[in-house]
């Protein structure tokens, strides 16, 4: 199965594929991201920010190093660790102090931190998760980040991300669709996820990720902002998505473009990270408003 894989990516890819594939099994280059809801000082580690405006308040882990966050004085811990790609999604965003947000797909819960650093003193965010198990896992990262009062604004939910945008119309000023997908880094690590493997798979997810995406459209508000990310390398889960909603929504859509800063690279609709050419990710993102 895994030559199976490695022929239907390098048809996508070509001669990059072989760069691209060694890439993916490669460690994966973190950065530690200051929490900004606590009292956390700076780091000894290299700022990343001169990479991308984004990384503000974080900075390179070694590869293959150990770094163990620490308690502030507020009993928080003072640093997320993070694909760094995935700080530059969420901040994509753009939260505004006092909005309503949808984190459609919240855990592990990192990127939440970031939009819940973004409302400062006024608004709510909804952290959505439909597993069980990973929603346990961000309430663990909401307590251990998020000071107690702050967190009477936060709300934990367990629907069907669909659900959303039936009963909730025209009710976020902002969403982050980061969407399930399939996560070719994930199916390498992975001999079981491997095997399972084929190409009707990311088919499969692209229908379930338009359908995700037509919602956050429905619950987003005129002129709100949608983020849809996925951390898959495969173009019909990335652009081929939002090609979709471009050309069954038409007039509904705008696509706000997005500068790359030499680590991302300029895809049809949006932005794709991929670790052979910056070192991290893979991650793409696409940011639309609502008309």
């Amino acid at each position: 199965m895994k030559e199976t894989f490695y022929q239907h990516f390098e048809k996508i890819y070509g001669t990059r594929w072989g760069d691209l594939f060694d890439a993916l099994k490669a460690p994966e280059k973190q950065v530690a991201r200051l929490n900004l809801l606590s009292s956390a000082g700076p780091v000894v580690l290299e700022d990343a920010s001169p990479s991308h405006p984004s990384l503000h308040h974080s900075y390179w882990i070694p590869l293959q190093a150990f770094y163990q966050p620490e308690r502030t004085q507020e009993d928080l811990l003072n640093v997320y660790i993070m694909d760094p790609a995935s700080v530059i999604v969420a901040r994509a965003l753009e939260v505004q102090e006092g909005d309503r947000v949808l984190d459609m797909c919240a855990a592990p819960g990192g990127k939440t931190l970031i939009l819940i650093e973004g409302l400062k003193h006024v608004g709510e965010i909804f952290a959505n998760d439909l597993s069980p198990e990973r929603r346990e896992r961000l309430k663990k990262v909401i307590q251990q980040y998020v000071p107690r009062t702050i967190r009477d604004r936060v709300w934990v939910t367990g629907k069907d991300g669909v659900q959303f945008g039936l009963k909730e119309p025209d009710s976020f000023d902002r969403i982050l669709l980061d969407a399930p997908c399939s996560g070719e880094r994930h199916v390498l690590e992975n001999k079981k996820a491997m095997e399972e493997w084929s190409p009707r798979r990311g088919e499969h997810l692209a229908t379930r990720q338009y359908s995700l995406l037509s919602a956050a459209l429905l619950a987003v508000k005129p002129r709100g902002r949608i983020v849809y990310s996925t951390c898959s390398i495969n173009p019909d889960e990335n652009d081929g998505v939002i090609h979709k909603l471009l050309k069954k929504k038409k007039d509904q859509v705008k696509l706000i473009p997005q500068e790359t800063h030499s680590v991302g690279e300029k895809t049809q609709y949006g932005v794709a990270f991929m670790p052979d050419r910056c070192g991290f990710g893979p991650l793409y993102y696409s940011v639309i408003e609502k008309n």
